[in-house]
């Protein structure tokens, strides 16, 4: 999908400093600062317009959220959503998931959640899937012993190519959907994506995988 370029994005994003952080690798170890208190904090790595992260942060007001989308002209419209209706347990970075460890001291993250994210489908181009093991060894690096990753897309290429990845990291799963929507749980919260495939008849796999405590 083409993105559309929103020259503007940055400035107005940087004057909502209450949503939008700027600088996040100022607040490595201090999120709970941030949010004044002490409850967990979840992310979602490429967060889109932020349809998943604005449902969880409703559903769970007592769970902090961080939506994280590379691309601005994307970010902004999370921003846009936060301002015209307020939700204090979110926040927006744009930055580059490889470098969360900057961003996060280690196990200060609880959750961390992917949604319909890239599939790059070229062999020559896996080690930019969100699931290949450089990545989890950064997820294991923010996440506390048997920390979770959350994973949904419709492309069934990704999701047996990440089942493998996160199974030879040392990875094991406590949930796998082939097609979620079938007995949907009542707390499922569905992205923009989500909506769209389902509605064509694309089955939705899901999964939650956790990582083995180290000892």
């Amino acid at each position: 999908m083409r993105l559309r370029h929103k020259p503007w994005a940055k400035d107005y994003m940087q004057a909502q400093e209450h949503v939008f952080i700027s600088e996040p690798e100022t607040l490595k170890g201090k999120w709970s600062e941030e949010f004044g208190n002490e409850n967990p904090l979840y992310i979602e790595v490429g967060s889109g317009k932020g349809q998943f992260i604005f449902g969880m942060a409703t559903q769970f007001p007592d769970v902090n959220f961080i939506a994280i989308e590379l691309f601005e002209s994307v970010a902004v419209s999370i921003v846009q959503k936060l301002v015209e209706t307020p939700m204090p347990n979110v926040r927006v970075l744009t930055v580059d998931a490889k470098q969360l460890v900057d961003y996060f001291d280690a196990g200060e993250v609880d959750r961390i959640y992917l949604n319909f994210s890239d599939p790059w489908p070229k062999t020559r181009h896996a080690k930019r899937r969100l699931t290949y093991k450089t990545f989890l060894a950064t997820y294991e690096a923010v996440l506390p012993r048997g920390g979770e990753i959350h994973f949904k897309t419709d492309n069934r290429g990704l999701f047996e190519y990440s089942l493998e990845s996160m199974s030879q990291y040392g990875m094991y799963f406590t949930d796998i959907s082939l097609d979620l929507h079938v007995n949907e749980p009542a707390d499922n919260v569905r992205t923009e994506y989500e909506e769209r495939f389902s509605a064509m008849g694309q089955p939705i796999y899901r999964m939650e995988a956790a990582f083995r405590s180290k000892i």
